[in-house]
């Protein structure tokens, strides 16, 4: 698998991969439109793809993770969507916005995973805290709501998972959360209404108001 690491310029780079180094002086400027640096990119300015690489692998790995609940999973599933869309770039028609085009990319990829996987995957990790037997009672029960948290996601259907982390943690709208999901945007509203709905009934007795 390939996989993105700094070159000395800082520039993403794909160990194994056949991509030409980049000039300094091609690298795109700050504030560039995603359709402008696709363009760039399709001109034959690597560096381009660089730039929205940055921009969203945070985004594509939080994403990944929150379908997963695995972090080195979510970390080869996250490389492994911006190899695909770097492979499919000239093949990507505009009729969405780029990320709403990603992310359909990513949540392919993390069912195809989970698909192969036929396994429970485990409840996400818990941040450990700062090793103090002494922490306080306050941070214990916001680690115990975390953990809650975790579970209950854990126990939701993988499409009504992926719908509700596009719509709370990406800001998607129903619309863009369908066409990654490849499903109406009526469906799209209903994933993420059942999600909810069985989020308040298993976060009852934390008092979490999904």
């Amino acid at each position: 698998m390939l996989r993105p690491q700094r070159g000395v310029t800082g520039e993403a780079m794909y160990v194994g991969s056949t991509r030409p180094q980049v000039e300094a002086s091609q690298v795109p400027p700050e504030g560039q439109s995603d359709f402008e640096l696709i363009d760039r990119f399709l001109a034959g300015d690597t560096s381009a793809f660089d730039r929205l690489i940055q921009k969203y692998q945070h985004d594509i790995y939080r994403l990944a993770y929150r379908i997963t609940l695995s972090v080195d999973d979510a970390k080869d599933l996250a490389q492994d969507t911006f190899l695909q869309a770097y492979r499919a770039l000239t093949g990507f028609h505009r009729r969405s916005s780029f990320y709403t085009w990603l992310y359909r990319i990513a949540v392919h990829l993390c069912f195809h995973y989970r698909k192969r996987q036929s396994r429970v995957e485990p409840v996400a990790e818990v941040p450990e805290g700062p090793g103090d037997a002494a922490q306080p009672l306050q941070d214990l029960l916001a680690a115990e709501q975390r953990q809650a948290v975790s579970m209950a996601i854990a126990t939701l259907p993988p499409q009504q998972r992926a719908a509700l982390t596009l719509r709370v943690h990406h800001s998607l709208s129903y619309k863009e959360i369908g066409m990654a999901l490849r499903c109406s945007e009526g469906a799209a509203r209903a994933n993420v209404f059942h999600a909810i709905q069985k989020l308040r009934v298993q976060l009852a007795s934390f008092g979490e108001d999904a």
